[in-house]
């Protein structure tokens, strides 16, 4: 049985991770959402993916610890895309949103983390308990100093407790709290309204977004201004471009094409 399902509609990908009984993620599971992420990135026609939970209880627990009991390794190969195909992958330039509908706590949360918007539902829980298990939350570690106040996230990161979905909006942590029959109508609405804008000044804002996690102001100001961002320079030459400013002094909606 597959583990990972997928459902296209138009320009949306809805990935589902369907794992009894908790959806968590070995070797094999990761590998294959590294293919399906990488396929997603790499097919033009594709503008926008949700990726969520099989069933109403867990969202992902994250790492598997009855594989990794059984021999599966710790460091060992997760696919292109690294744990959950999305944290580690290349040149994603599209948006992805998570509709978290359970328990997301370890990987499972570094997983929600790695897309651009997080959708909870009001029963959600999270935690990083990767302590009480002799390990470390590593993309976490890395990530959530970075996106809400510091103290908070150390107390997360060295505690392991858990939280729910109101505190996990306070912090910023996700976008919007729906009662859980309602969310993923919500991820749909939100990722048509992406399907619908501009893909090319998504991939660029992506990269640019990318680009300046690690550099100064100016350092990423002078690659955009130099066109040395491969996504802000395929922008500033494309159809779109013109089409955005013909459609303002037309006053008309733009037509995007994505070239």
């Amino acid at each position: 049985m597959n583990p990972i399902k997928t459902h296209r509609e138009g320009a949306i990908l809805l990935v589902t991770l369907d794992r009894p009984k908790a959806n968590a993620i070995d070797l094999e599971t990761s590998r294959i959402m590294g293919k399906v992420f990488a396929d997603f990135r790499d097919d033009p026609e594709l503008r926008v993916a949700i990726i969520t939970g099989g069933g109403e209880k867990f969202f992902c627990p994250g790492w598997d610890l009855k594989a990794a009991a059984d021999g599966d390794e710790v460091d060992g190969d997760y696919g292109v895309g690294g744990f959950g195909g999305l944290q580690e992958l290349r040149d994603l330039n599209k948006p992805v949103i998570a509709a978290v509908n359970g328990i997301c706590c370890g990987g499972g949360l570094e997983l929600a983390l790695s897309a651009d918007m997080i959708l909870a539902a009001d029963h959600a829980s999270f935690a990083l308990p990767e302590i009480r298990s002799g390990t470390v939350a590593d993309a976490a570690s890395v990530k959530l100093p970075k996106r809400i106040p510091y103290h908070i996230a150390m107390e997360l990161l060295l505690t392991g407790r858990w939280f729910d979905a109101s505190e996990a909006k306070g912090w910023g942590i996700v976008n919007e709290i729906l009662v859980g029959d309602q969310l993923m109508d919500r991820a749909w609405e939100l990722a048509r309204l992406l399907a619908s804008g501009p893909p090319l000044v998504y991939a660029a804002i992506k990269e640019i977004v990318r680009d300046a996690e690690d550099s100064k102001f100016q350092d990423t100001m002078n690659r955009i201004t130099k066109r040395q961002l491969p996504s802000v320079d395929k922008l500033y030459a494309s159809e779109d471009q013109l089409e955005g400013a013909k459609a303002f002094s037309e006053k008309r909606d733009p037509v995007w094409k994505g070239r």
